[in-house]
């Protein structure tokens, strides 16, 4: 695998995935996108980003039941909730360091050898 996939996923993709993926856009250890799962997404969750992902990351359990709820049939990636509650705003410090921590300790448990 050269550069691994990884879909970030959060309720609506207004803030928590959003800021992953501006936080790790330019990352050259892997690829990331991000969606929301709710209808009023800024960019809903498409069947094509599951095929695309090799790793999916939501922030809260909820999300992960939603995802195989509606998704079963859809994905064979790996899914980990990242436990981030939403009560940041896009960009917040707070939110970054936390992001970059977790996403940065799941990079190298599923794709550094």
């Amino acid at each position: 695998m050269d550069r691994p996939n990884i879909l970030v996923i959060c309720g609506k993709n207004k803030r928590r995935s959003r800021t992953a993926e501006f936080i790790f856009k330019n990352d050259d250890r892997f690829n990331i996108r991000s969606a929301g799962l709710s209808p009023k997404s800024d960019r809903r969750l498409t069947e094509n980003d599951l095929i695309w992902a090799d790793l999916i990351l939501v922030m809260e359990t909820e999300h992960r039941s939603r995802l195989k709820q509606t998704y079963a049939a859809t994905t064979n990636a790996l899914v980990e909730v990242l436990h981030v509650p939403d009560e940041y705003e896009f960009m917040d410090e707070e939110l970054i360091e936390i992001l970059q921590t977790k996403i940065d300790d799941l990079f190298h448990r599923y794709f550094k050898s």
